[in-house]
């Protein structure tokens, strides 16, 4: 099929330009879903479902909720910390200088 896209005026061509468009994210959900057929078999070609095999993140996010904050640094409150993980520049030099952990707690 060959267009002859010096012939076509603008509108024609931005509506050629959205019917690409629309064809292309056809085209790509078509591969997804052949692509994700593809992997569950595989996977079940070995006994395992396609879940088990990419560790149940086949494309779900995660609704983890954020850890609530623990402590707080007294010069700027914007600065906070779970408690969990590394700590925080600001807490770390608060506690070199004796503070104690109690006094910084949210």
């Amino acid at each position: 099929m060959t267009i002859n896209l010096d012939s076509m005026t603008h509108k024609e061509l931005e509506t050629l330009l959205e019917d690409v468009k629309k064809a292309i994210k056809s085209a790509y959900q078509r591969d997804r879903v052949e692509a994700r057929k593809a992997a569950e078999k595989a996977a079940a070609q070995f006994g395992f479902s396609l879940d088990e095999v990419s560790g149940g993140t086949t494309g779900k996010k995660s609704t983890a909720a954020k850890a609530p904050a623990k402590y707080a640094n007294p010069a700027d409150l914007s600065q906070t910390w779970t408690g969990k993980g590394r700590q925080p520049n600001w807490y770390r030099e608060m506690i070199a200088k004796g503070v104690s952990p109690d006094d910084l707690l949210v």
